[in-house]
């Protein structure tokens, strides 16, 4: 039960309301889309503090997922401590359950569960991103590619990272109305 609060508390720390306040700017909750994530970061911002911003939410929860992963803790646990890191960066208690996104965090998640994975959807995500133009349409196909991949790679883990991408997928439903309107705003645009 430690390392699922440890793991909800290092989610919880939004690392785009840090970033923008050591960089002097307003916090990205006020402006754009509203959303303390990478993408906001980098509409407004630009790709210096959208990368502080993406590089600090995948490493978050690293160290407690790594521990449950360490101390051999059973495939299931291992997920929950990792499911607690989306968790904390999606409905973070002390910003009134108003997060992110966590897609970034759910990337250093992965990234220590199922390496190949995780790198795999990266590539997925960043190539249609490139394609695209609209980082919501590359989250949302990356989360569903991520249970595909993992169902080949590490069959193991399947049900969690299955877990991680219906949460993703649920944290974007906001985008895909937009999407369906045709009003999501380009990637890197305003």
């Amino acid at each position: 039960m430690i390392w699922i609060l440890v793991g909800y508390a290092s989610g919880s720390w939004l690392a785009a309301l840090s970033v923008c306040r050591w960089a002097g700017v307003p916090d990205p909750r006020q402006h754009g889309s509203h959303n303390p994530g990478f993408s906001n970061v980098l509409r407004l911002y630009g790709a210096r503090l959208a990368a502080a911003t993406l590089l600090l939410d995948a490493l978050k929860g690293m160290p407690a997922v790594l521990a449950a992963k360490l101390l051999d803790f059973p495939v299931w646990l291992q997920g929950m401590v990792g499911l607690a890191v989306l968790l904390g960066h999606s409905y973070p208690l002390w910003h009134g359950f108003r997060g992110g996104k966590a897609v970034a965090s759910a990337f250093g998640v992965l990234l220590v569960l199922v390496p190949a994975v995780a790198l795999i959807s990266a590539l997925v995500w960043a190539l249609l991103a490139w394609r695209l133009k609209t980082a919501a349409l590359a989250s949302l196909w990356s989360a569903m590619a991520a249970p595909l991949v993992c169902s080949w790679l590490a069959p193991s883990y399947v049900l969690v990272v299955g877990g991680f991408s219906l949460l993703v997928l649920t944290r974007h439903a906001l985008n895909i109305r937009r999407l369906k309107r045709g009003e999501e705003p380009p990637f890197g645009g305003s």
